[in-house]
């Protein structure tokens, strides 16, 4: 073990540079006595003799010195094992004892050569204490043993040092059982750094826990607080959501009138926000606002971050505008915190207007950024968009990832451009990158979409004999296609070789099979199949149960779909426009209007209005050329007050139009039926949707 320089038996005169001695006392012995007796003492002695810590307080020390050749003499390091020398000099003296232990600090004390605090450098015995910090059973007892030789103790700065450095800062278990080791040293008292040191570590691990426990200790101890200690802790409490423990820290700041920096005011408030508390954070907010320390971009960030967790994305493009006023220039973090917020909340233009400032102002645009824009525009279904972003994103020098690669493949395929796709997607494998699993789903999706279902087949056999993962996207994709082309059989003998392959069958694959069996009026072995479904334990959806409905009324076999409905509706599923569309068009063209509308209104307590219901039953009476029964039901809604007349006018021209009847639709049009009146005496009546039809 590499030992710390010490000075060995004397002192340093700063003034003469040379080593001084003790006299040699050993009760009734003089400096002067000689013979075997001092002998044989000075030889035991020097087999005990230690190595003490160097000590700029002893550099005036008025001692009888020795000369020294070289300062450098007193900081090299003796060689472990090897004894000092010494002469017959009779100033050579030793004592009857030990010196006592010596506090040791973290910062060799070298104040009389060392101009600046900045220029410090840890002492020697910081490494060789960290590491004896092994976390082993033996710890404490190493500890010990290492303090007992070298005559050394801790004192609490040291501790609070040790704590601090990053060799134990991720180790909770560690820094928790040195510091109370520490408290176990003779005369020893920990300081409030070193409580602060220990929490700042274990909130580093999320140990909730034991920081209210060590800070309970901590609160007994009744320190006085200070300006960096009050800091450490809001930061420390803030990031775990200790709300309680951090107002307390303020409120001991104000009683020992610390006056709240820019730092602390900005971990009050990330804590709060970190905690939810948006309001709270807003009312400290406005209070930098008007107080002497304003707020900076950390602030700025926190807050809208604030805004963003809960939320309130409005309130967020609130404060980045505000933050524009006051001349705060935003920063990335801004901008990324910003963009992210959009896309959650699938505002994907605002996503596109806010990488367009990082552009216009010259701001470093991330990876994750361009990733967020381009998927946005590629969910919106603007492909050519995205595209133009992602050229941009390579003329910058930032290369795409497989996920960028796959979201403009998929959204050019579902535009209807799959050769366009098929193209990124060669021009992904040239610049090196690996498709995964997702993008060959992707493309077999995209085929079978557009009725390539051999092409797709080809794929999906490559990728089976290629090692990449086959999952239950490719299977539903080709179910479906196959299912839709006619090609029924072989979609369901892909639907049992899953089964065969290991792979489980989703609500995809079974409503893409159930699917393909309704329109092609094998409605019994659709019913089946969902039965199936149900025993296998893979939950119906809404989809499932829409397209039963659906396959059911087409079937005439109306009660049943009814039953379907109910069904759904007792399992808690809510309803989709399209649930609403196919049982509504059913009873419509079975003569049930009044039925569908009860059923519409029973929705409504629920908090279920599909907005195109009305308009969906008078589309399907005036395609199945019910004109008269439309017109009656356009009455009773407007009877109502259900739609206001000028909206159930239009829906009825356009449906008119749709089914052919262009005739009734030019009529409509320029009549006052639905929107105008007849006065009859002094009554005013409005004048009916029927009248269409009797006229």
């Amino acid at each position: 073990m590499k030992v710390p320089p010490r000075l060995e038996l004397g002192l340093l005169d700063s003034e003469s540079n040379v080593l001084t001695t003790r006299p040699w006392d050993p009760g009734t012995g003089t400096g002067t006595e000689t013979g075997a007796a001092r002998g044989s003492y000075s030889k035991a002695l020097m087999r005990r003799t230690l190595l003490r810590p160097f000590s700029a307080a002893l550099l005036q020390s008025p001692q009888r010195v020795l000369p020294l050749t070289s300062l450098n003499n007193v900081f090299s390091p003796p060689k472990i094992g090897l004894r000092p020398s010494f002469t017959s000099n009779p100033r050579w003296v030793f004592t009857n004892s030990l010196p006592p232990p010596e506090w040791i600090e973290p910062f060799s004390d070298v104040s009389g050569l060392v101009s600046s605090p900045e220029t410090f450098k840890p002492s020697p015995w910081v490494s060789q204490i960290l590491n004896l910090l092994d976390g082993s059973s033996n710890m404490e007892a190493n500890l010990d043993s290492f303090c007992h030789n070298f005559l050394v103790k801790l004192s609490p700065n040291f501790v609070s040092f040790v704590l601090r450095s990053n060799d134990i800062r991720d180790k909770p278990d560690i820094a928790l059982k040195f510091f109370t080791w520490a408290s176990k040293q003779k005369k020893y008292s920990h300081k409030l750094e070193c409580y602060v040191s220990l929490m700042d570590c274990l909130s580093l691990s999320n140990d909730l826990d034991r920081v209210k426990l060590v800070f309970s200790e901590f609160k007994q101890k009744g320190y006085l607080m200070t300006g960096p200690g009050a800091n450490s802790l809001i930061k420390s409490f803030g990031g775990l959501g200790m709300i309680e423990e951090l107002l307390w820290v303020w409120r001991k700041m104000k009683e020992n009138g610390i006056e709240p920096s820019l730092y602390t005011y900005n971990f009050l408030v990330n804590g709060l926000v970190s905690s939810m508390l948006i309001e709270s954070a807003e009312r400290v907010f406005e209070v930098m606002e008007n107080g002497r320390i304003g707020p900076d971009i950390v602030t700025y960030n926190t807050m809208i971050k604030g805004y963003c967790k809960v939320g309130k994305a409005q309130k967020a493009m609130e404060m980045f505008r505000i933050m524009e006023v006051r001349n705060v220039e935003p920063d990335k973090i801004t901008y990324m915190t910003l963009i992210q917020a959009c896309y959650s909340e699938g505002d994907f233009d605002s996503c596109l207007g806010l990488y367009h400032e990082m552009e216009e102002k010259g701001i470093e645009i991330p990876p994750h950024a361009y990733s967020l824009v381009i998927g946005g525009l590629c969910k919106d279904g603007k492909c050519v968009e995205g595209y133009a972003v992602f050229q941009s994103m390579i003329r910058n020098g930032c290369e795409a990832n497989v996920a960028i690669y796959t979201a403009l493949i998929d959204s050019y395929a579902k535009c209807g451009s799959v050769e366009e796709a098929i193209n990124i997607f060669e021009r992904m494998k040239n610049k090196g990158i690996k498709p995964d699993e997702v993008t060959y789903g992707v493309i077999v999706s995209g085929l079978c979409k557009s009725g390539r279902l051999d092409d797709a087949m080809e794929y999906f056999e490559f990728c089976r004999g290629n090692g990449v993962a086959v999952n239950a996207m490719f299977y539903s994709s080709l179910i479906d296609g196959l299912g839709k082309a006619g090609r029924v059989d072989e979609a369901e003998k892909l639907f049992e070789e899953m089964d065969l392959k290991g792979c489980p069958r989703d609500s995809y694959c079974y409503n893409a099979l159930i699917d393909s069996l309704a329109k092609f009026k094998k409605i019994d072995e659709a019913l089946a199949l969902f039965e199936r479904m149900e025993d296998e334990g893979c939950d119906p959806t809404v989809y499932t149960y829409t397209i039963l409905i659906d396959g059911l009324f087409k079937g005439h076999r109306n009660e049943e779909a009814l039953k379907r409905w109910e069904t759904m509706i007792d399992k808690g599923i809510t309803p989709t426009a399209a649930s609403f569309r196919a049982l509504s068009t059913g009873l419509c063209l079975s003569g049930k209007v009044a039925r569908a509308c009860k059923i519409l209104d029973e929705l409504a307590p629920m908090g279920i209005i599909p907005e195109t219901a009305f308009e969906d039953m008078i589309n399907a009476l005036c395609k199945a050329g019910r004109v008269k029964e439309a017109c009656k039901l356009a009455d009773g809604i407007v009877d109502r007050g259900r739609e206001i007349p000028g909206r159930i006018r239009t829906v009825f021209i356009n449906a008119l139009r749709k089914a052919g009847n262009a005739e009734l639709a030019t009529k409509l049009m320029h009549s006052k039926i639905g929107i105008g009146y007849d006065r009859m005496g002094c009554i005013k009546r409005r004048v009916k949707f029927r009248n269409l039809v009797e006229c």
